[in-house]
């Protein structure tokens, strides 16, 4: 047990809850899917309660909610236009769920859902594939100019819309690995800190009076993690916004 208490990479493995097996297929209930019920249990309870009574003069709560609508309402119109609007619902639920997940893991004995890629890259696989499916949908072949772009002389277009098919390939693993990557290293680095503060302690007086430094190391890693849990969900819903603008627009 106390080999698991100091282990960084104990706090992201993943445990089978309620164990399921359907056609040969491990499809059981496991922490992260816990944690995944968890946060949008959080997110849709905090959202309700917070706009139940619509004050005309809103509370904190409300207010912190009419501050998160116009925060993503604002971002999605800068990057994608008033025509961006209609994709609100699902970039307000990417960004909720993002930020409520990051800060949900950062309570002690929780599980951040976000430190694994596969959720991350599923998010990403959502975002990328309704950009594609609508993409077509509205505009058909006409798509297709997105990896050309204007200007270009004829003899390089065969390298740059190879380049601008790669780019948009890649964007899915890029969206994914930022969010997985962030989260990941901080906890990672969070717990070695807080491994050392144990360790430490366990020394004595004088083992005590050297834990204080990575005491204070630790307790600075938790607020910056704080901070990374708030830039994440941004970055990833603004990155999302500036994608959904191709499926909008996609002549350069």
């Amino acid at each position: 047990m106390a080999a698991d208490k100091v282990d960084p990479i104990h706090q992201f493995q993943i445990h089978p809850l309620i164990p399921i097996h359907i056609g040969g297929y491990d499809v059981s209930f496991t922490n992260s899917s816990l944690f995944m019920v968890v946060t949008i249990v959080v997110a849709s309870a905090f959202l309700y309660m917070s706009t139940a009574s619509r004050s005309l003069i809103p509370g904190r709560l409300q207010s912190i909610s009419e501050m998160a609508y116009e925060f993503v309402g604002n971002m999605l119109r800068d990057a994608a236009g008033k025509q961006g609007m209609q994709f609100f619902p699902l970039v307000f639920s990417l960004f909720m769920f993002v930020l409520v997940a990051n800060l949900i893991g950062l309570f002690p004995y929780f599980f951040t859902v976000t430190s694994h890629i596969i959720v991350t890259f599923t998010l990403a696989a959502l975002v990328i594939g309704t950009v594609i499916v609508y993409g077509f949908a509205k505009h058909g072949l006409g798509f297709l100019k997105l990896f050309v772009p204007h200007g270009v002389p004829v003899y390089l277009l065969p390298l740059v819309v190879a380049i601008e098919v790669i780019s948009f390939v890649s964007r899915p693993v890029s969206l994914s690995v930022r969010l997985f990557a962030n989260m990941l290293a901080g906890h990672i680095t969070l717990k070695v800190f807080s491994g050392f503060v144990v360790s430490l302690s366990a020394l004595g007086a004088v083992g005590i009076a050297g834990s204080v430094l990575p005491l204070a190391m630790a307790v600075a890693l938790t607020a910056l993690e704080l901070l990374v849990a708030f830039l994440q969900a941004y970055v990833f819903a603004v990155l999302t916004c500036m994608y959904l603008n191709d499926a909008l627009h996609p002549s350069h």
